[in-house]
């Protein structure tokens, strides 16, 4: 008896785009500047939050 077991390839799910969800607690004050800065822009909170967060990466120096 030859059977044959057909496997599918997974079809991406969404959210499946390389990105991660994370949950962050910030003050109200930072939130407000960060919508602040949203509406200045026309960008997300999501948006700015990578891109502040990967230009921070790039200049923080830790001291030992």
């Amino acid at each position: 008896m030859d059977k044959e077991i057909k496997i599918t390839k997974k079809v991406p799910r969404r959210g499946d785009d390389g990105y991660k969800v994370v949950s962050v607690r910030m003050r109200e004050e930072m939130l407000e500047r960060l919508d602040a800065l949203s509406a200045r822009t026309n960008r997300s909170r999501n948006e700015l939050i990578n891109l502040l967060l990967d230009a921070a990466m790039e200049i923080v120096k830790v001291e030992e």
